[in-house]
């Protein structure tokens, strides 16, 4: 990181802008030696406030240096410890992982659960599917003509949790895959113990939250499968709150290996609201419980 001086050097230009006025003034004034004697203070100055501000810069420099090699450490640091806080933590678990939010979620993520033991059965990421769907074939499936656009996205929920959990409308998911609104990876059908639901969102189109992710939530509670609400630091329109009101557990920063070992320990059975949001309660669970993928009854968040 380079320390931008441009401001001081605006100021030191006007002085020296000041100083030649100064000096087509003065020469008429002030006998040659005064005026020499003058310039001479003047540029002593200059020259001392110059060397003032190398000194800062470099100085600066050496803190941002330091800040920024003691930020490597500790992120190479957390890197290197994660596999051990997580590994056999969910051993076991089957896990399916959606995505609402249009920005994709961190690539370790799912090698976070794998380590904890965890099997991914699925990934699904829902597209922006408002439009699309209004006025697609698939308006009859879900419902009808007379749906709105919201009821109509809460049904196009329920039917993809019904394909994630249940597997037998996999032609509809196929159709919906073909035309870009949905992407499947894996295993859909299979049993669950724990789903991972990803949203937040950094463009308002984007944010469905009441109409498909509430009701992603809700098809798979009323199943006794247990939900965990994630999203990214820096989205700028959160879904925590919403799923807190669901009950269940959440962690704001799942692009972070805190946020992530978070997940992990929550589903291991320490339910909570995690992160660096005014939702959370903590940063991180505390150490003390026993592994394996907690049972619904356990996943209050309260």
């Amino acid at each position: 990181m380079i320390i931008d001086l441009r401001y001081h050097l605006a100021s030191l230009v006007a002085v020296f802008l000041a100083l030649g006025l100064g000096i087509l003034i003065g020469g008429t004034m002030l006998k040659p030696d005064a005026l020499v004697e003058s310039q001479q203070q003047i540029a002593g100055k200059l020259a001392k406030q110059l060397e003032q501000l190398r000194r800062d810069k470099e100085a600066m420099q050496a803190q941002v240096d330091h800040l920024q090699l003691s930020s490597d450490l500790q992120s190479d640091f957390a890197r290197q410890i994660l596999p051990f806080l997580v590994k056999g933590r969910l051993e076991g678990c089957r896990v399916a992982v959606i995505e609402t939010n249009g920005l994709g979620f961190p690539e370790d993520l799912i090698n976070t659960l794998q380590t904890a033991g965890a099997r991914v059965q699925s990934v699904t990421t829902i597209s922006n599917i408002g439009g699309k769907v209004q006025q697609g074939v698939w308006r009859d499936q879900l419902g009808g003509k007379n749906l709105s656009a919201a009821r109509l996205n809460t049904c196009l929920a329920g039917e993809i949790a019904r394909g994630i959990a249940i597997g037998d409308n996999r032609a509809l998911l196929d159709s919906l895959a073909e035309a870009n609104l949905i992407m499947l990876s894996g295993e859909y059908g299979a049993p669950l113990d724990a789903v991972v639901l990803i949203g937040g969102s950094r463009e308002r189109d984007m944010v469905k939250t009441e109409a498909l992710d509430l009701a992603l939530i809700d098809y798979f509670l009323a199943r006794k499968i247990p939900v965990y609400g994630a999203e990214e630091t820096n989205v700028l329109y959160s879904s925590m709150s919403d799923y807190q009101k669901k009950g269940i557990s959440t962690v704001d920063n799942i692009d972070t290996v805190p946020g992530q070992a978070a997940l992990v320990l929550a589903m291991a059975g320490r339910p909570g609201h995690y992160g660096v949001k005014s939702t959370a309660q903590k940063l991180f669970p505390s150490l003390d419980w026993p592994e394996g993928c907690a049972n619904a009854a356990n996943q209050s968040g309260k």
